[in-house]
Order: structure tokens, then sequence, then C-alpha cells
């Protein structure tokens, strides 16, 4: 009898949850994702991926949940052009950095969230790339569109290991920063 109890407990509360969250998906066309990437040499490269999907949940406000899936093939160079260009997004989408055609998607899922203010919330989620997954935190901060967000996370722990000083040394004006910077604008 208890487990009947429970199950319907169980049965309640997703039920609850499924009713007053509202699930916000984002517009794969509109939303943007930029990239930036530094070597020592202050050189800074940077572009842009395009979304697969995604959404946020909420539940009075409070983000409770969300997933966001990112086609790396899509993966751009926009301060390069000609030959380098090309080289360069050749080289990205190699194994030497993220093995697009083995790992065609990264991901994001919420796990949880802090609200900061009216519009900003702490997100805490799990980023996976070439199918390691590590924890990350960054501030998102909702807009009249939509949502904009930072976060930095280190290619090293993704296995991105080329030119890395977390695996590599004496690479001297040759070594690229492992923190990569990302900038989000999401639309819904």
């Amino acid at each position: 009898m208890k487990m009947i109890k429970n199950i319907i407990l169980l049965i309640t509360l997703f039920s609850g949850l499924l009713i007053n969250g509202q699930e916000k998906k984002i517009n794969i066309n509109e939303s943007k994702i930029k990239w930036i990437g530094k070597e020592i040499t202050t050189k800074i490269h940077f572009g842009s991926l395009k979304f697969n999907n995604g959404k946020i949940i909420l539940n009075n406000d409070q983000i409770i949940g969300g997933d966001f899936s990112v086609d790396m093939k899509s993966l751009v160079d926009e301060d390069l052009s000609g030959k380098s260009k090309q080289y360069l997004e050749n080289h990205l989408k190699s194994d030497d950095f993220f093995g697009v055609e083995k790992y065609p998607t990264a991901s994001l899922n919420i796990s949880s969230s802090n609200k900061i203010s009216n519009n900003k919330h702490k997100i805490n989620g799990i980023l996976t790339i070439k199918n390691i997954a590590h924890p990350i935190s960054f501030v998102l901060t909702f807009n009249d569109l939509g949502a904009f967000a930072k976060m930095t996370f280190d290619r090293s722990k993704y296995d991105v290991k080329y030119r890395s000083a977390s695996f590599f040394s004496d690479l001297g004006d040759k070594l690229i920063y492992d923190n990569i910077d990302v900038e989000v604008t999401l639309i819904f």
C-alpha cells in the first residue's frame, strides 16, 4: 500500500511540473553562438556555430531545466577570409581540435539554477563536447527578445590537445590558450 501511495505522489509531482512548467523553445535560425579563441601572441580568432535545437523550462519564473544541442559541423571562422579561413575551419573541425565527423554535436543540459535578480539566473549544467561531460556554471540574462549568456570552458578537459600547455611544454609563441569564450544569444 505504501508503494502505491509513493507512486501516486510521484505521478502527482511530475504532473504538477508539466502543468506549471513553461517550455521556451529557441528559434534555431535567429539564435546565435559566437566562439572566441586566443593564442599567446594576442592573436584572436572568432566565429560561430548553429543550434540543432534547444529549450529552457521555467516554473514560476525559475529555470528548472533545459537542454541545447549544437551542430559542430556548422563551425565557421569569421575573422579570416580566403584560404586562411578555409584552412582554420578545416583544422578546427579535424581530430586535432573538435573531430566533428566523429562528434557532430555538443550539448548543454541545465541541471539547476539560482535566481540572481528579476532577469538574471546563475545556471549550473553539464557541457558535453566530444562525448566528454563536465560541469559548467554561467549567468543567463533574459531580455525583451530572449536571453543572453557568456560562458568559458577549458578545451583541454574535452581532449582538445592541439598546442595546449596542458598537454605540451615548450610551445613558446605557438601556444593556444585552453579557455574558449562563448557568447550565446537565445531568441524564443
